[in-house]
């Protein structure tokens, strides 16, 4: 399964769109491009194998797999960028500013919905990341 999410880069954060066979399933959230940085940059672009993961935390959520220079990359729920992320990927319902927006537990659910039954089957999941300009 293919999943792509298109970014646009702001100075204060980076929004983008989860897209699932030529449909936005929901938007996102993430940190500024700081050169991969750790926890203070979003990940390069790119094509990267996504696994189903548990925490006490985050719960369910998925983990991004052969970042470079990067481990636990997650894809969690988050509204605030600059206050909740430190390098992961949050899916929101709406984008209301740079690196911002709302409902991100309703569209993680969505989000869940299409790909957690795929991970269930065994079949392997894709996330290509880049900018929407392309």
């Amino acid at each position: 399964m293919e999943l792509e999410l298109r970014r646009l880069y702001f100075p204060n954060g980076t929004n983008g769109e989860f897209v699932h066979d030529g449909a936005i399933v929901c938007y996102s959230i993430e940190l500024t491009w700081k050169d991969n940085h750790q926890q203070t940059s979003c990940i390069p672009e790119g094509r990267y194998g996504l696994v189903k993961r548990y925490s006490p935390k985050f719960k369910e959520h998925l983990c991004l797999q052969k970042v470079t220079g990067r481990d636990l990359i997650l894809i969690h729920p988050a509204n605030d960028a600059q206050k909740e992320l430190r390098g992961c990927i949050a899916p929101v319902s709406i984008l209301t500013a740079e690196g911002k927006g709302l409902g991100s537990m309703m569209a993680f659910e969505k989000l869940k919905a299409i790909v957690f039954p795929k991970i269930k089957t065994g079949e392997q999941i894709f996330l290509t990341i880049k900018s929407l300009s392309e």
